[in-house]
């Protein structure tokens, strides 16, 4: 990865940066061809997706082969983002990678995305609106970026409601503590502002993306519905929906994917999601499909005919692609844009530097862990921030911004007093690793415990009751 990320290096002016991609596009080819080593054509992929990206933001123009940079090209200065640009971090829907220990720098991932931050005066607002407290993702930083949330709330003030979209990948059939991220957060929303939500299980997407039947794929959806539904989501104002089966049952959620299917280009998604040209079609119009729910319309039994319906999508950031296309194709084909809500990642158990891994059992706590197989994991394998030995520890104090226990209670610990102190007195020394890790372990066992046996309760008709569709418990 070193190697291919010395070749981008150096370029001074918009011309040497398109040739540099022109010749990384060839080595890309050239590997593909040779049938070299996967992690080797990887990483000449991810030098080329970063080096679209440096043109974007030296040129304002997408890079596009065969069109060089006219000569009178005005550079752009995007200040935070080129700073530090050989070490940036690589964030798309399939890959996080940083090399940070901290983790992802999301305020230069704000100004490369080109997304707003979530400041103190709209979490205010939300507060105002809603009339609860702000959720603690909210006042911890962990949903940190948004488009549009503003123009939400106005519309909420003036009687104008809008609903919640938001999705699941089914890979496997146990989903982990991460992926409960978004759904925590969209369970809140759909409470605090009383709208409908549609949840969307991706098991197209996995059956091209990896190497699983058809079958396993439609199994791991209804699994991963149990975890969902396990959330607490009011089965009145909820619809979960597999594409395998949604997609055939309504030609209203099709025709919309056959409309921004028209409007995306093929060079589009090359360089949104970086597709090559041995991709299988499959994944190439897969897009369309995550964008549709977006659009009120693609679900005429909760919304009647109406596309004026603005849709909130509270995501992780890295599923930013698909809705920045969406919101371009929005406009040109008489639709509102979403809105998004963007979180932060959950780190791996191993730190902030790696990703969880549903193949890992190690990396990350499953939802099916036991209250023995947390603790030891969490004693294993969570990266400490703490010093080497108890003296030391006492002296200097531990790094809690670097510490995976730590990281773990911002995620979980509803006290913020409870949590604010923690950290002190870890900074302090006060506090040792094997006490810090004791407290996210008893933070994690009962939360966990509770899960499952709201799992338990799940049964395959409530599951087929929230992915029948039907009308909803509201009134627009």
């Amino acid at each position: 990865m070193t190697d291919c990320q010395a070749d981008g290096e150096g370029a001074n002016s918009p011309m040497e940066l398109y040739e540099k991609l022109n010749a990384q596009g060839e080595k890309v080819r050239s590997l593909k061809t040779a049938k070299a080593e996967k992690a080797e054509i990887d990483a000449a992929v991810q030098l080329l997706l970063k080096l679209k990206v440096d043109y974007k933001q030296m040129t304002g123009n997408d890079y596009k082969a065969g069109c060089p940079p006219s000569e009178n090209v005005v550079m752009s200065d995007n200040g935070p983002a080129a700073d530090g640009a050989d070490d940036e971090d690589t964030v798309d829907p399939w890959n996080v990678a940083t090399s940070n220990a901290k983790g992802v720098d999301y305020d230069k991932l704000i100004v490369r995305f080109g997304s707003s931050k979530i400041d103190q005066e709209l979490v205010d607002r939300i507060e105002k609106v809603s009339g609860q407290r702000p959720h603690r993702f909210l006042r911890r930083g962990i949903f940190f970026s948004h488009r549009d949330m503003h123009q939400v709330l106005d519309a909420y003030e003036k009687s104008k409601s809008f609903y919640l979209y938001t999705g699941r990948g089914p890979s496997s059939e146990a989903m982990h503590v991460g992926h409960l991220i978004p759904f925590i957060f969209t369970k809140w929303l759909q409470d605090v502002f009383d709208i409908p939500l549609v949840i969307q299980l991706t098991d197209d997407e996995k059956y091209l993306w990896k190497d699983l039947t058809l079958e396993e794929c439609r199994r791991f959806a209804v699994e991963n519905a149990k975890d969902i539904i396990a959330c607490g989501f009011d089965v009145n104002k909820t619809f979960i929906f597999s594409d395998l089966d949604y997609m055939g049952a309504s030609p209203e959620f099709y025709r919309n994917v056959v409309k921004i299917q028209k409007h995306v280009t093929f060079n589009q998604v090359k360089g949104i999601f970086g597709f090559t040209d041995s991709d299988c079609i499959g994944k190439i119009s897969f897009p369309a499909i995550q964008a549709a729910p977006s659009f009120s319309n693609s679900f005429p039994q909760i919304f009647g005919g109406k596309k004026d319906i603005q849709c909130l999508i509270p995501c992780a950031i890295d599923q930013d692609p698909y809705f920045r296309m969406t919101r371009d194709v929005a406009p040109r084909i008489g639709y509102p844009k979403p809105a998004l809500l963007h979180s932060t990642f959950f780190p791996a158990l191993q730190g902030a530097q790696t990703k969880m891994s549903a193949s890992d059992a190690n990396s990350s706590i499953f939802l099916t862990d036991t209250p023995k197989q947390i603790k030891n994991k969490v004693n294993k394998h969570a990266f400490s921030g703490g010093k080497d030995t108890v003296e030391e520890h006492r002296k200097y104090g531990g790094n809690a911004d670097v510490d995976v226990s730590f990281m773990y209670l911002t995620f979980f610990l509803e006290d913020d007093e409870q949590l604010e102190k923690i950290k002190q007195d870890y900074t302090s020394g006060a506090l040792l690793t094997g006490e810090l890790k004791k407290i996210l372990i008893e933070t994690l066992q009962p939360m966990i415990a509770q899960h499952q046996e709201r799992r338990k309760q799940v049964t395959d008709e409530m599951v087929q009751q929230f992915m029948t569709p039907r009308p909803l418990n509201f009134n627009f």
